[in-house]
């Protein structure tokens, strides 16, 4: 990655208008990945994460690891944090996460502990996602709560697309 003084990386995708009028995981899932655009123009990790509850907007995050230098600002604990705040406590009961990746070990236990309702990633991740890739935290069996998973699918090839393009274009820069 290159250094918050650097350019941002001209980014090839265009964000998406979904309708207002049909709030289901494609219109979520588009606002999420708006959200990795907006990451990739600010030459971040093209991660989108997008929190409602009741079709509402509680949180909308993308990764900001680079610019910040915090290990820990991935789009969904960005975003779990902004709709604790929104909704005023730190369980998120009812509320449904959009992630354009399957989380990683940090997130996915985070959003097991603030007690989401459901979990909608785009691109499963084989070596880190602990959603049903590499592992499954969902399966930990004395787990006092499980997620609802809807694992791909949704945008998944746009999300895949998005995310391969950013690291083949990084590595003919490097």
């Amino acid at each position: 990655m290159s250094s918050p003084d650097s350019p941002s990386l001209p980014c090839p995708f265009e964000k998406r208008f979904p309708s207002q009028l049909i709030r289901d995981d494609v219109f979520f899932m588009s606002l999420a990945f708006n959200q990795a655009i907006d990451a990739w123009r600010q030459d971040e990790v093209p991660i989108g994460c997008i929190i409602e509850r009741d079709g509402e907007l509680l949180a909308a995050a993308h990764n900001t690891v680079e610019g910040s230098r915090d290990p820990t600002a991935h789009a969904e604990m960005l975003a779990l944090t902004q709709a604790a705040a929104a909704m005023g406590d730190w369980r998120l009961e009812g509320a449904t996460v959009f992630v354009t990746k399957e989380p990683c070990p940090m997130c996915s236990g985070a959003m097991l502990m603030s007690r989401v309702k459901r979990v909608c990633y785009a691109v499963p991740d084989s070596k880190m996602g602990c959603l049903g890739g590499a592992t499954n935290l969902n399966d930990l069996a004395r787990v006092n709560h499980h997620l609802e998973l809807t694992q791909g699918g949704v945008l998944e090839n746009e999300c895949r697309e998005l995310l391969q393009a950013f690291f083949r274009i990084k590595r003919t820069l490097e």
